[in-house]
């Protein structure tokens, strides 16, 4: 019986086979493949096409080869995955994400080592055209922390944390990893802390040690760790306790507030804003930025700070 093979399994077969042997004919090609010499040409044409740099030598002892000293790489990379590739790395490297920034420039060095001429062209020119500008993370967070945690969300194991507070004190825990979020510039995890016997978020750039345990745990099915994070910051639990009213119809302060989650009321004047927030600074000079009427009714801090950075912004030009 007569296997059938695609045209793209035949293509590959070709590449194999001119990998293993400094040269092959057109006939013994055609034998292999049970193609004719016409097909045959044609495959070479589309390896040629795909920056594969297959040479034909013509007369009796002719045939195809590939270029002298050409190595195949163990990985092809489509146009988009090239793209996809490349810039994926480039927007590691300019948000500083949490990988070790000589990590990032290897990577982009071995791949564009495995490219074809062509698409190391196109890899080149989007290194060269393109700059990132873009909010990086407010503060470091550890690659080995996120390796970790992301390896015990995984297997479902638990992890030993030594953890500082936001009011400075540290405290071990024993504590079960159910996702790791990014949510306006700072890591959390969310999972179960065995301390506290209850569901707890950690930020990430205030673990100060983490240690990986053979513990397994069973993980909620249906649990939520994106939303329970947002509720929770929302909510807040001790930090302070963010109200305004804006001036505008809800419509316009959705658009205004997509980077800020937070519990919207309308109300006859505009639109309540509620949330919590670990730091007020952020949130004065995001209040400060927004070209709409806003009151800040919570809390008397936020009013303090926007007022001495009022009373600077006066001095830096002269009509304080």
């Amino acid at each position: 019986m007569r296997l059938v093979y695609s045209p793209t399994t035949r293509i590959l077969t070709v590449l194999e086979l001119l990998q293993s042997q400094a040269s092959l004919s057109g006939t013994a090609l055609s034998r292999r493949l049970e193609v004719d010499s016409r097909t045959i040409r044609r495959y070479i044409v589309r390896l040629q096409e795909m920056g594969i740099p297959v040479e034909a030598e013509h007369g009796p002892q002719g045939g195809y080869r590939l270029r002298r000293g050409f190595k195949l790489p163990p990985l092809m990379f489509t146009d988009g995955e090239a793209v996809a590739l490349t810039l994926g790395l480039m927007a590691i490297r300019d948000l500083q994400l949490p990988v070790d920034n000589t990590s990032v420039v290897g990577a982009l060095a071995k791949t564009e080592r495995v490219m074809p001429e062509a698409l190391l062209a196109q890899a080149r020119a989007l290194q060269e055209a393109i700059t990132f500008h873009l909010e990086r993370t407010p503060v470091a967070t550890r690659p080995e922390f996120v390796t970790g945690l992301s390896l015990a969300v995984q297997q479902r194991r638990q992890v030993k944390l030594s953890y500082q507070a936001w009011r400075a004190e540290i405290s071990e825990r024993v504590f079960e990893p159910y996702g790791i979020i990014v949510l306006e510039g700072y890591w959390y995890t969310v999972g179960y802390c065995r301390l506290r016997q209850g569901l707890r978020t950690f930020r990430l750039d205030r673990v100060q040690a983490l240690e990986l345990s053979e513990t397994e745990f069973s993980r909620p099915d249906d649990f939520d760790c994106l939303n329970y994070l947002i509720e929770g910051l929302i909510r807040g639990s001790g930090q302070d306790s963010v109200e305004v009213l804006i001036r505008a119809p809800r419509s316009v302060v959705e658009s205004k507030l997509w980077c800020c989650q937070g519990f919207l009321e309308e109300v006859p004047e505009g639109v309540i804003y509620r949330r919590s927030a670990y730091h007020l600074e952020w949130v004065a000079l995001f209040l400060m930025s927004l070209d709409v009427p806003i009151e800040v009714r919570q809390t008397p801090a936020l009013r303090d700070l926007i007022r001495q950075k009022a009373q600077a912004a006066l001095q830096m030009i002269g009509e304080a």
